[in-house]
């Protein structure tokens, strides 16, 4: 965005499943002469997209200037450096842990507010996010970890060599081939490379499309083991801040499960009544559907 401010990172709620909170208002201008007016406030329920893996989209919901409701159709994760220049999802080009740096949470108004933005500054908000849309998120999300072990565990047979393990024990394919994640609501879309890097790295793809079969009732089957145990999820986390580590954590059958994650999540798995997966080859990659249904 290039306009040179100052502000301490957000403290963030949504780890501890908060969906409104009163808040004061740290930064508030538009995006360039036409764009849409950002707030920064110094704490908030939502949950902005990731900038540097940007599975989850960023929470929908309101704020409250004075009297008036305004639509917040964006959250977005933000950073200001030591020089004050504010930089905005893609464009930061700091690490989380880099000295010198905030990051913030920018809520997008689809409206401006009355009056200069500026002016906003130190006012007190009220911020409430769109628990029906973040709940169909969580649930999406919640799915996509458990998919990605179930997958490791059909998967293991496959490998020549052992990588690294995932915390279930198991040669851990989604972190050794992912390229991409996207997660909607209810639903997310993942996508694994079967190269030649990985055939390097002692994974058999040649094999992979006779088991393709076997692997997603593996898969189906683990998943609906693990929905009937309903096990609790927690989030586990270094600091309340925007930029502080946070890891998604859950008992399963084989044990406790622990994934670093910035996302949101479902408390228990007993919110779950099923998860349903797809999946397919395409060119040169490994594509997984996974579709969570409420209970």
């Amino acid at each position: 965005m290039g306009e040179t401010t100052s502000a301490p990172s957000t403290v963030v709620l949504f780890p501890q499943g908060v969906s409104v909170c009163e808040a004061t208002v740290v930064l508030a201008e538009a995006a360039g002469d036409e764009g849409p007016v950002v707030i920064v406030t110094d704490r908030t329920p939502f949950h902005p997209l990731d900038h540097t893996w940007p599975d989850q989209p960023g929470d929908r919901g309101t704020i409250t200037l004075g009297r008036r409701e305004h639509a917040v159709v964006d959250a977005v994760t933000m950073a200001v450096g030591p020089d004050g220049t504010l930089h905005r999802g893609e464009e930061i080009p700091a690490r989380r842990t880099d000295p010198g740096w905030s990051f913030l949470v920018g809520h997008v108004l689809e409206t401006p507010p009355d009056g200069s933005p500026a002016d906003l500054v130190g006012e007190q908000v009220g911020l409430a996010v769109d628990v029906a849309r973040r709940s169909s998120l969580s649930a999406a999300h919640t799915a996509c970890h458990l998919m990605s072990l179930a997958l490791n565990m059909e998967l293991r047979d496959l490998w020549r060599k052992v990588p690294r393990t995932d915390c279930l024990g198991s040669p851990d394919f989604d972190q050794a081939a992912i390229t991409r994640s996207s997660i909607t609501p209810w639903e997310s879309v993942d996508r694994y490379r079967l190269g030649k890097s990985l055939r390097k790295a002692g994974f058999d793809a040649e094999a992979l499309p006779g088991r393709l079969d076997a692997v997603r009732e593996g898969v189906t089957a683990r998943l609906s083991e693990w929905i009937a145990a309903r096990g609790r999820i927690a989030i586990d986390t270094d600091g309340p801040w925007i930029n502080s580590r946070r890891w998604w954590g859950c008992e399963l059958p084989p044990g406790p499960a622990r994934l670093p994650c910035g996302g949101t999540h479902l408390g228990n798995l007993g919110e779950l009544a099923s998860i349903d997966v797809r999946i397919v080859i395409g060119e040169g990659e490994l594509v997984v559907n996974t579709t969570a249904k409420q209970s």
